[in-house]
């Protein structure tokens, strides 16, 4: 598939340049996906780009809202980009554009075109396109950008170059309908993260939609790798389903040193404020098992009382607090930072949804040793979306690192991504 789709890339590459005014989500034929693998026009006019306002009122107070924000020492953070439900990030591998994911229907394109540190352009990225919580994006090395759907796998091999135009090259890794069963197609807990692994492969976190699924859910589940994480081959073949015994697992990078991957999970709603405590997990290899629905962050969960954990179960590296809701994860391996935080792990936290007292709503940083094993607590690294009052102004979703060795932090509730940058 790639191969074929390069050579049509090498053939009628044409790129387009735009800009129009409309900010609202517009449905386009999925007919089109079969007319853009066969490199043909949809017509799409630019006015579908729908380029999002970045310097007016709204913007104007999510800078303010920023002043809130407390940061060690010598770190300051700013505000990148407007981007309507901003979920989580990818940035090419050229450092042209970065895209954003979201939970609706929308995908967008960020471009910092006179490099300042801030985006000078936020539109939709493949408006021809009909996106199915297109929550998670992520690049191979060689700048082919993956789209992990609710239900389905696109790949666009040169999005950084076709990203100018409202037709785009683009192939299906995995067919609609063909990453999990049908049946098991949910509207709860669908927000997919990818990667391209040491290996190559293409990484692809499932979530299961229950709370706590039923007993007859669980050996289909781990048969198809539902509450865990699978691999492929780029092109969607040799799919295996890697580890397992996740709930909800949304955020995962690989250590940069070691290769392992590392993981977040979210953890059992209704047991307490308290309990159980969230995870971000290490996986070593293959076949590893997680605890849930038996166990989560070791807490026994009630609806599996009668029934054995598997032996061997990995417990997490970390526990977290309790319903943060832990999402994007990165291994720092720029040298702007000071040195304390080379390869150490960014985690964002979402914030509590139905905690009596809330709790999250900022990136916290874990030290880790040469070896990859943890070197210390888990420290508060950038925090201030929850206020005093329990009100949340901004709920950070993902981490992403620059060129310049700054991070971005997306925001979906303000529909906004920052920038943190240091310096002496």
């Amino acid at each position: 598939m790639r191969n074929l789709l390069l050579s049509s890339i090498a053939a009628g590459a044409v790129a387009f340049a735009g800009l129009a005014h409309a900010q609202q989500a517009q449905t386009v034929p999925t007919e089109n996906l079969q007319k853009l693998s066969a490199m043909q026009s949809t017509g799409t006019p630019m006015e579908a780009f729908q380029p999002v306002p970045q310097n007016d009122e709204y913007a104007a107070q999510l800078r303010k809202n920023l002043e809130r924000i407390k940061l060690p020492p010598g770190f300051k953070i700013n505000l990148y980009a407007v981007v309507p439900d901003a979920r989580h990030m990818a940035v090419g591998p050229q450092g042209v554009v970065t895209f954003v994911g979201t939970r609706k229907d929308a995908m967008w394109a960020m471009t910092d075109r006179n490099k300042d540190g801030v985006a000078d352009e936020v539109k939709r990225f493949a408006p021809s396109l009909a996106f199915d919580i297109p929550n998670g994006p992520c690049f191979s090395r060689d700048g082919f950008l993956y789209i992990a759907e609710r239900n389905r796998i696109l790949v666009f091999p040169a999005a950084e170059f076709f990203y100018e135009s409202p037709d785009i090259a683009v192939g299906e890794v995995v067919k609609q309908g063909e990453l999990i069963p049908k049946e098991e197609e949910s509207f709860n807990h669908t927000a997919r993260v990818c990667r391209i692994g040491p290996d190559k492969k293409l990484y692809v976190q499932l979530g299961q939609p229950y709370n706590v699924q039923p007993k007859e859910k669980v050996e289909l589940y781990e048969k198809v790798g539902i509450g865990g994480i699978i691999r492929m081959n780029q092109d969607g073949s040799e799919k295996e389903v890697y580890s397992i015994g996740h709930r909800n697992p949304v955020g995962m990078d690989f250590h940069p040193t070691t290769g392992e991957l590392w993981s977040n999970d979210n953890q059992v709603d209704g047991l307490g404020d308290d309990t159980p405590p969230g995870e971000l997990n290490r996986i070593t290899g293959p076949g590893q098992h997680f605890g849930f629905p038996y166990l989560n962050g070791g807490v026994r969960i009630p609806d599996y009382k009668d029934m054995e954990a598997p032996a061997e179960t990995v417990a997490p590296v970390v526990e977290t607090a309790a319903h943060a809701a832990d999402l994007g994860l990165l291994f720092y391996t720029g040298n702007k930072f000071p040195a304390k935080y080379k390869k150490g792990v960014f985690t964002a936290q979402h914030g509590s949804w139905n905690r009596t007292v809330p709790v999250g709503a900022r990136v916290l940083f874990t030290p880790l040793n040469d070896d990859g094993t943890a070197a210390g607590e888990q420290e508060e690294f950038a925090a201030g979306w929850l206020t005093q009052d329990g009100e949340y102004i901004g709920r950070p979703v993902d981490i992403a690192q620059l060129r310049d060795g700054s991070i971005l932090v997306s925001d979906d509730f303000a529909g906004a991504v920052y920038r943190i940058s240091y310096s002496q």
